[in-house]
C-alpha cells in the first residue's frame, strides 16, 4: 500500500534510512531481497494506477539497491504486457546483495538491459532508479548524463525513493537532479524531500512502509517531524465565559514611514486568530489609514521610547519589525521593545537589527527567510539554503528561543536543541509576495498571545498560515495571490 495523504510524520536523514531497512529485515525476519521484491511491487502499482494506459517505459537502473528496485519493477511492467527498454548505469555484473539478484531475476524471464546511451527512444514514462539516498557530491560522468537525457525527454518521470541528484538530507540539488513528477519513497520518510529544492523536484510524493511494523522504528529517534494539518485541533473551542482580557494583548511595533501596510497585514492576522485585543505601535501619519482600514485595531502613534512604554505596560506579547525600517526611529523602538522583556516575535528589520549586535533570549520567536538568516549567521543565503537543516539549528543554538527558517518546507526549530526540528509540508509559489511575512508575524503573536508555548505558537502559526496561502491559492490560483487572501482562510484555520 501507498498513500501521498497519510505521509508519516517521523522523518529521517539518509543513513538513518539505511539502518531501518536493515532493522526491518531483521525485525521481520525476511531477506533484504524481499523488502525489495515489496518496493518494486509497490511502486509498479502506484506506477499503473497513476498512468493507467502505459504501453512502453524506460527505466534508469543505477548500481545500488535503488537500480535493484527498477529491476524489480521492469520485470512486473513486462509480465503485464508493458514494453520495457532498461538502461544500466553501470556493467550490472558488479552488483551486489539484493539488487544482484533482482538482476539476475530479470534476465532470467529474458529482460534486456542496455548500456547507458546518449538518446532515450520515445516512451510513455520514464522510471528513475539511478542514484537513490546515498549521493553526496555533485552528480558528474555518465550519471549526470543520463540525468539530462531524462531532463530533456518528453515523458514524465517516475521516481523510486528520491530523485537522482537530490540529497536525500537537505533537499538540495547536487549539481543536476532529476526533476520528476511524482516519487515514492519507502520504509522512512527522508527530510530533504519536504524542503529547499526537495518539494520541486519529487512532485507528488508518496510513502510506503513496506509493511514494516511499529517496533522496527522503535529506538531511531527521528531527525526531524513533519507538521500536518490535524496539529490544528490542539486549538480546541474556548470557554463559554471567555472574554477579550483572557485571550491575549498583542503589541505589534513598526510601520516606518511608507510603510504602515506592514503592520496593518500583522495587525489585521492577529486578530483574525483570535487575539483579544491588537494595538499597533507606529507613524502617526498611517494613524487615519489604518482605522479606516481596520477599526478594530488600536492605532497609537508613537514618537520614541517613552511613548511606547505605556504600551508595553499593557501587552502580552510583542510583534517586532513589520516595517520598522533602519533609521533612528525603527532602532529606538526595537531597543526599547526588547528592553520591555516580553515574549516576542521579530521579524523583518528587527531581525536585521539584532544581525547587527547580537544577543540571545530564550522568550523569542524569530522568522527570518535564508537571506535574513545568511545576515544572522554573518554567511551567505546559499550557504543556508545548501542545508536548511544545520542553518535553523545553528540560528536556534546562538540565540536561543524559537526559529521559523521560512522558504519552501519552512523549519521550526526549538525551544532547546531536545526538540525535534518541525518541517511544514505546506504553502505554495504563490506566497512568495508582500505582505506574507507580516501576516505570519501576526498569527504567531496571536497564538502565542493566547496559550503561552513558544513551539507551539511557532508550529500551529507556521501551518495555519500555509495551508491557509493553499487554500485561497486554490479558489484562484497562485499567480496573484496576495497577503490579505489569507485572512478568511486563517479564521477558519484556527477555529477546526
Amino acid at each position: 500500500m501507498y498513500s501521498s495523504t497519510q505521509l508519516p510524520r517521523a522523518l529521517y536523514t539518509a543513513e538513518q534510512g539505511r539502518a531501518l531497512d536493515v532493522r526491518a529485515a531483521s525485525v521481520m525476519r525476511i531477506e533484504a531481497f524481499t523488502l525489495m521484491e515489496r518496493a518494486g511491487a509497490v511502486a509498479f502499482d502506484l506506477m499503473t494506477d497513476r498512468w493507467p494506459h502505459l504501453r512502453r517505459i524506460i527505466v534508469i537502473a543505477g548500481p545500488g539497491n535503488n537500480g535493484g528496485d527498477a529491476y524489480v519493477l521492469a520485470r512486473l511492467a513486462r509480465r503485464n504486457g508493458i514494453e520495457v527498454r532498461l538502461y544500466a548505469l553501470s556493467d550490472p555484473s558488479k552488483l551486489r546483495g539484493p539488487a544482484q539478484e533482482a538482476h539476475r531475476i530479470y534476465l532470467a524471464e529474458e529482460g534486456q538491459v542496455r548500456a547507458c546511451t546518449d538518446e532515450l527512444p520515445e516512451a510513455d514514462l520514464i522510471v528513475d532508479g539511478l542514484l537513490g539516498t546515498g549521493l553526496d557530491r555533485p552528480v558528474e560522468g555518465a550519471a549526470l548524463n543520463m540525468i539530462r537525457l531524462m531532463a530533456r525527454h518528453p515523458a514524465p518521470v517516475f521516481a523510486l525513493d528520491v530523485p537522482s541528484g537530490l540529497a536525500a538530507d537537505t533537499g538540495t540539488v547536487l549539481g543536476e537532479a532529476v526533476h520528476a513528477d511524482c516519487t515514492i519513497t519507502f520504509i522512512g520518510m527522508k527530510r530533504g524531500l519536504l524542503t529547499a529544492s526537495g518539494p520541486e523536484f519529487c512532485g507528488e510524493l508518496f510513502f510506503s512502509d513496506l509493511g514494516v511494523p511499529a517496533r522496527a522504528y522503535e529506538g531511531e529517534a527521528a531527525a526531524a517531524q513533519r507538521l500536518d494539518l490535524a496539529d490544528l485541533a490542539a486549538l480546541t473551542p474556548r470557554a463559554r465565559d471567555s472574554h477579550k482580557g483572557r485571550n491575549g494583548h498583542v503589541l505589534i511595533v513598526g510601520g516606518d514611514h511608507n510603510m504602515g501596510g506592514a503592520v496593518l497585514m500583522a495587525g489585521q492576522a492577529a486578530l483574525r486568530c483570535g487575539a483579544g485585543l491588537v494595538t499597533l505601535a507606529t507613524r502617526a501619519s498611517h494613524r487615519g489609514m489604518l482605522l479606516e482600514q481596520r477599526p478594530e485595531l488600536m492605532v497609537v502613534s508613537v514618537v520614541d521610547e517613552e511613548g511606547l512604554a505605556p504600551l508595553v505596560d499593557r501587552a502580552q506579547v510583542i510583534a517586532l519589525g513589520p516595517g520598522l525600517g533602519r533609521e533612528s526611529w525603527g532602532e529606538d523602538l526595537y531597543e526599547a521593545a526588547l528592553f520591555a522583556d516580553l515574549p516576542t516575535v521579530l521579524d523583518a528589520d528587527a531581525l536585521n537589527l539584532l544581525a547587527v549586535a547580537p544577543r540571545r533570549r530564550d522568550d523569542w520567536i524569530l522568522t527570518p527567510h535564508p537571506k535574513e538568516a545568511a545576515r544572522l549567521l554573518a554567511c551567505d543565503t546559499a550557504a543556508v539554503q545548501a542545508d536548511r537543516y544545520a542553518a535553523v539549528r545553528a540560528l536556534q543554538e546562538e540565540y536561543g528561543g524559537v526559529v521559523v527558517l521560512k522558504g519552501a518546507g519552512t523549519l521550526i526549530a526549538g525551544p532547546d536543541a531536545a526538540t525535534p526540528i518541525s518541517v511544514c509540508p505546506y504553502g505554495n509559489p504563490g506566497m512568495g509576495s508582500a505582505g506574507m511575512g507580516d501576516v505570519l508575524t501576526g498569527v504567531i503573536a496571536a497564538l502565542l498571545a493566547q496559550f503561552g508555548d513558544l513551539g507551539a505558537a511557532a508550529r500551529l502559526g507556521v501551518l495555519a498560515h500555509a495551508v491557509a496561502g493553499d487554500r485561497a491559492a486554490a479558489s484562484g490560483g497562485e499567480r496573484g495571490l496576495i497577503a490579505s487572501d489569507l485572512m478568511p482562510e486563517l479564521r477558519a484555520l484556527v477555529n477546526p
